[in-house]
């Protein structure tokens, strides 16, 4: 602010003036995310990861003589898409990729997955394993639904199906019968 980067803008009653908005040498915003409601609009921002965000910002300012035609492309080298703290993969579709058009016109879908594996526990069963969740998926809640799915026959095959997660990382089995796809 000392540095005269913003302009000023008188405050609600015009006794003082105030910054338009608040500098920073990054932008937090999107490198943390952000989900709300203001003013009738809604706003979903995913997390990003920081190293690719400055990667980004330092092309961008050795450009600064182009930077109106740097494109979504030539940013998409270094930021290729939203860093989620859970994990989980994002699924891409090459036809219509919804990451490119979230960044190039503010509106998007980003579809994730579980990241899960299966694996053979012997006598020709099998048990599947998953390690990460979608960005705000409740861990507790999926498996009371996968439970209660398994319960009711909506879902047949499943034996067990328990939650060992530790400070090592997630981890939830969902042991299979042997007749079990």
């Amino acid at each position: 602010i000392r540095k005269d980067t913003v302009d000023f803008v008188e405050n609600f009653d015009s006794s003082l003036e105030e910054p338009q908005v608040l500098p920073a040498i990054v932008p937090n915003l999107l490198v943390n995310g952000a989900t709300g409601i203001a003013v009738g609009m809604s706003t979903n921002i995913p997390p990003h990861n920081l190293g690719e965000v400055v990667d980004a910002l330092s092309y961008m300012i050795k450009n600064w003589d182009r930077q109106e035609e740097i494109n979504v492309e030539e940013l998409m080298k270094f930021v290729q898409g939203p860093d989620f703290p859970t994990g989980g993969v994002i699924l891409r579709d090459k036809e219509k990729d919804g990451i490119a058009t979230a960044y190039g016109t503010g509106r998007g879908r980003i579809t994730l997955q579980a990241m899960a594996r299966v694996e053979s526990i012997g006598r020709g069963r099998e048990r599947i394993l998953v390690t990460e969740l979608p960005f705000q998926v409740n861990k507790s809640s999926l498996i009371e639904k996968i439970a209660n799915l398994a319960r009711e026959g909506a879902i047949e095959g499943i034996s067990d199906l328990r939650d060992e997660s530790d400070r090592q990382g997630m981890r939830i089995v969902i042991e299979l019968s042997k007749s079990a796809d």
